[in-house]
């Protein structure tokens, strides 16, 4: 009866948690459109039948449970921008098919209805968003986890307690904003600019969902303290700050029902090498039941992975001592990152501590399905990857993920959590990727399709001349070079390198079996001055000795230029352009 009680008010409660409260428009904006308290109580009812039924077929269909949660985002908001775009062109729902096969049925009286006050449209509305509203209370999990496997009718009162607490606070909040649109006399005409405008919020709110970024508001909001789980944590009897802990997890699942919802984390295949590791082999199954894993796939000329080493190195000094292990998958791009004592430079370099392997031959990466860098992986005391984040950012969320991974271990094993030092990631270099108007460009013949004096994707000798005009994001080579299908490897004295770039910093994957002196200016040869990269020197010059990324213009706003190298003798092996 208690958890009844509880499950209730949980219901209320998850309206107001951050996962909900960006989709609160959807709810409120979708029954103001009409002007009728009918298609408030469609939705609200609508969405916490789907609740439930989500819930049922979570615990009876394991095909179900192995949808990938990324469907269920694409799913909810692609729905959310139909029914946006169906606001702003309200003939565009005549066009549907199913519509038209409605009123050919014997339905078409029910059809007739739906296209005039959306009955179906509203149900659909309300079931779609059921998947993301049930994943937002600990209590949710704790009838999902626990009641239910216990007792089928117990946990289906439960559940239809908290749906109907969900469902009733949403639509008390529908009709206070139906009264507010009232008594300001707003026109709510199909064709109207308020209908228009919830229209347009809806499709807003539908991209958030589809492409993840509700789930980063979530982040913020948390990280600013706002989150109201915490009293269901005070009535659930969990210590403030601490997650749930009914079936012995921080998530409120079992070990077993965990296989239900998250994918075991394979093993790490066959490694071609140990850093860090004192000579020994390591594993992630040593780490079952004693500690949380991070694992994250690098290569180090990658400069987008280069620039998450340093959220990686706080990481691990702050949560080590608390149980968390991080392993560097280290899989290579070029040819050079196979060997090992490039790698160790590079950890060593970097100031990494914690274990890496080399995936040399993809094995680990193809045993995760993965197919980016870089890309971090958290795979909890059970060994089930509970989080999954590919490219920079998110640092705040994939933050939050390792500390509910912690907690859960901390009450597991029985063990308290020792103080957390204040470290902060050093060197955090920003890129506004949205600024960046220049792609990665390959020297190499097998990708080199930016290549624009020269035989693009051809192997051998080519002798070159740099035109007069450069088109942008196009990569001009003078003098003599011999390309392969990772390089072109300068075999001329003075041979130079330009490129007409739109960012602000500009990076150079390079090898050398020598020293190699280059020059680099911008713009006409002008000096770069404290633009400089971290690798060129007060004269303009790097020395390209091992084989890395260089970091040749740091600029101080975006805006479009044009890099210069020149090449003092033969032997550069150049690999890529990237910018940041």
């Amino acid at each position: 009866m208690i958890l009844f009680l509880i499950s209730f008010v949980a219901g209320v409660l998850t309206v107001l948690a951050p996962c909900v409260l960006p989709l609160l428009p959807v709810i409120v904006g979708g029954s103001l459109t009409t002007g009728s308290l009918r298609r408030a109580y469609v939705i609200c009812i609508s969405l916490g039948g789907s609740v439930i039924v989500f819930t049922l077929l979570l615990k009876a269909s394991t095909a179900f449970i192995n949808v990938p949660q990324s469907f269920w985002q694409w799913f909810s908001g692609g729905i959310l921008i139909l029914f946006g775009l169906v606001m702003i062109f309200p003939r565009l729902w005549d066009s549907l098919g199913f519509v038209n096969l409605l009123n050919r049925s014997s339905n078409k009286a029910l059809a007739v209805g739906y296209q005039r006050n959306s009955l179906w449209g509203d149900m659909l509305m309300g079931a779609a968003l059921g998947p993301v509203f049930a994943s937002c209370s600990p209590t949710y999990f704790v009838i999902l986890a626990t009641v239910l496997p216990a007792s089928f009718f117990m946990g289906f009162l439960d559940l239809l307690a908290y749906a109907v607490g969900l469902s009733g606070f949403l639509f008390i909040i529908a009709l206070a904003g139906q009264r507010l649109v009232d008594r300001l006399g707003v026109t709510i005409e199909p064709g109207g600019w308020f209908r228009k405008t919830i229209g347009i919020l809806f499709i807003i709110v539908g991209l958030g969902v589809a492409t993840g970024v509700s789930a980063r508001v979530e982040a913020w909001l948390l990280e600013r303290g706002f989150d109201a789980t915490k009293y269901e944590h005070i009535l659930l009897g969990a210590p403030m700050g601490t997650p749930v802990n009914t079936s012995g997890t921080s998530t409120g699942l079992t070990s077993e029902s965990k296989a239900l919802v998250y994918k075991k984390a394979p093993e790490l295949v066959t490694p071609d090498g140990y850093i860090n590791t004192g000579g020994k082999p390591i594993t992630i199954r040593e780490f079952n039941g004693k500690k949380v894993v991070l694992l994250d796939i690098w290569t180090y000329s990658c400069i987008n992975c280069q620039r998450t080493l340093p959220y990686l190195k706080a990481w691990y000094e702050k949560y080590s001592a608390n149980g968390l292990e991080i392993i560097g998958v280290h899989t290579p791009e070029f040819a050079f990152e196979h060997v090992l004592s490039n790698v160790q430079a590079a950890v060593t370099g970097f100031g990494l501590e914690y274990p890496v392997v080399l995936d040399n031959e993809y094995q680990t990466w193809n045993a995760l399905g993965n197919q980016y860098w870089p890309r971090k992986y958290l795979i909890d005391i059970d060994g089930y990857i509970v989080y999954d984040h590919i490219g920079e950012g998110n640092y705040a969320e994939t933050e939050e993920a390792i500390k509910k991974a912690l907690a859960e271990r901390a009450l597991r094993l029985g063990v308290e959590v020792s103080a957390v030092p204040e470290t902060k990631p050093a060197e955090v270099v920003v890129v506004n990727a949205a600024l960046v108007d220049s792609p990665e460009t390959y020297f190499g013949a097998s990708r080199n399709q930016y290549l624009g004096n020269g035989t693009q994707g051809l192997t051998g000798v080519q002798t070159l001349k740099t035109p007069e005009h450069l088109q942008p994001n196009m990569l001009y080579l003078d003098g003599v070079w011999n390309f392969t299908g990772e390089y072109a490897k300068s075999t001329s004295v003075k041979a130079q390198i330009q490129f007409r770039y739109d960012a602000k910093n500009v990076y150079f994957v390079a090898a050398s079996d020598k020293p190699i002196k280059i020059r680099v200016t911008r713009d006409g040869g002008k000096t770069l001055g404290d633009e400089r990269g971290a690798d060129v020197d007060r004269n303009g010059e790097a020395t390209i000795r091992e084989d890395r990324l260089y970091k040749l213009i740091n600029g101080a706003d975006y805006g479009e230029h044009t890099i210069e190298i020149e090449v003092e003798n033969s032997g550069l092996e150049a690999y890529t352009f990237t910018f940041g």
